[in-house]
């Protein structure tokens, strides 16, 4: 399977609205659909589910710690059943919406502190998988981290994912904060073709760490999202199964 770029979709909740969905759902193979408990709600989930059948985009789930006002982005403690249950709630959710448009759930990618958690916390890695085992199918994560060491063992193929709008430090962890900051398409784009074509990525000292590239993670929210996102579709074009 070629190299996809993803996109964390569906982020509005009731009139406010995050990121421009119906520009980057034309340049994306997967889209990541927020299910109500960071972002989105019940419009939100079925209108963004509409939005990327219309646009042959495969969809998976989004789900996050309980924690709206915050945006996902604070971690919280929650031991291993609780955690997985409040996956299953909002993926199941998601599932509904996904059923009354004919689709089916493509995978599973956890949002914000959560996916930071998964990657350091062997009980909430284990989590994700509880969930996964009863939708079966693939989880999006981080090479070097819990998710390539736990997600595997546990039976779920392991789509890695490499960010092309976000920043890492030089021992490869991802520098999450959050607002995201406009980054410069034609930098982004050569530092993904460096990490598909040479498995490394590129850190903020300039220098680079072992990585793996399945797919690349866009956010809708990065001030100029579609520009990079235009700037990787190109670049990756020739490692790509997209037809265009």
């Amino acid at each position: 399977m070629g190299v996809t770029i993803n996109c964390d979709m569906g982020e509005s909740f009731g009139l406010y609205r995050m990121g421009d969905d119906a520009g980057m759902m034309p340049f994306i193979d997967i889209a990541n659909v927020a299910c109500g408990f960071h972002a989105s709600d019940f419009n939100h989930m079925r209108a963004t589910v509409r939005l990327a059948k219309e646009h042959g985009v495969k969809v998976g789930a989004h789900p996050s710690l309980p924690d709206l006002q915050g945006f996902g982005r604070r971690e919280m403690k929650m031991g291993r059943e609780e955690m997985a249950n409040c996956l299953i709630y909002q993926i199941g959710a998601l599932c509904g919406f996904l059923k009354a448009e004919g689709m089916e759930l493509n995978h599973i990618k956890p949002h914000g502190s959560l996916f930071g958690m998964a990657a350091r916390q062997e009980e909430i890695a284990h989590a994700v998988c509880d969930a996964a085992d009863i939708y079966g199918v693939p989880l999006l994560g981080m090479t070097g981290t819990l998710h390539e060491k736990i997600y595997p063992a546990r039976g779920h193929r392991l789509v890695a994912e490499y960010y092309g709008d976000l920043d890492y430090r030089p021992d490869g962890s991802l520098i999450v904060t959050r607002e995201h900051d406009a980054k410069d398409p034609a930098e982004m784009a050569a530092r993904c073709l460096r990490a598909i074509e040479k498995g490394e990525g590129t850190a903020t000292d300039g220098s680079h760490f072992p990585t793996r590239c399945d797919s690349i993670c866009i956010h809708s929210d990065t001030p100029n999202a579609l520009d990079i996102a235009r700037a990787v579709r190109k670049a990756i074009a020739p490692y790509s199964d997209r037809k265009e």
